[in-house]
């Protein structure tokens, strides 16, 4: 029995809804996710697109070795590690960092209160490596604990632990510097 045109183009239209995404395109969709966590884990915008450079590229040679589970985790591990190899290569070559450019034009600051966005930037900049990441996974990226806990091959009580601490030194930071002195005049 032979289909109408019109009955065959709906399914194939079906078929092609529920078709998984192709795995570029879920790269590309999760490249601001990736590009947030960069910048939290370095530190430096510069540093941040570096590291997602490298971590796109070392996932699309890699790609073979998705197993087809979530793309986002295995996209956010092999940031995570790519981060923690850096680190450590850098930790044993110890350089010295260069002076800051004085003729570089200042960016734009985002739309808020710059002092507030300056002081809860540097309370974050302020954690632990491991603090930063866990805070960064669940509040910004808006993973489970599961999923954070699997990326970054720890238990799911480290994670609520790490998110606590990092939360409880963030508010330490922020209420310390919260009072500005006033000076009298005379």
């Amino acid at each position: 029995m032979r289909q109408s045109p019109d009955r065959q183009q709906e399914r194939e239209r079906g078929a092609r809804d529920t078709a998984p995404p192709s795995f570029e395109r879920g790269m590309m969709d999760l490249m601001p996710s990736l590009r947030r966590y960069a910048r939290s884990l370095s530190r430096s915008d510069a540093d941040g697109e570096d590291l997602l450079q490298d971590s796109l590229e070392r996932a699309l040679v890699k790609r073979s070795q998705w197993a087809g589970g979530s793309l986002k985790a295995w996209a956010f591990s092999i940031m995570t590690n790519l981060y923690r190899n850096d680190t450590a290569r850098a930790t044993r070559r110890r350089t010295a960092p260069l002076d800051e450019a004085h003729d570089v034009p200042a960016t734009l600051s985002p739309p808020g209160d710059p002092l507030e966005q300056r002081r809860l930037a540097a309370a974050i900049d302020s954690l632990a490596p491991d603090f930063r990441a866990v805070l960064m996974l669940v509040v910004v990226e808006s993973m489970t604990y599961r999923e954070v806990a699997s990326l970054l091959q720890i238990p799911e009580g480290t994670v609520m632990s790490r998110l606590a601490r990092a939360r409880a030194q963030i508010a330490r930071f922020l209420e310390a510097d919260n009072v500005i002195p006033m000076r009298r005049s005379e």
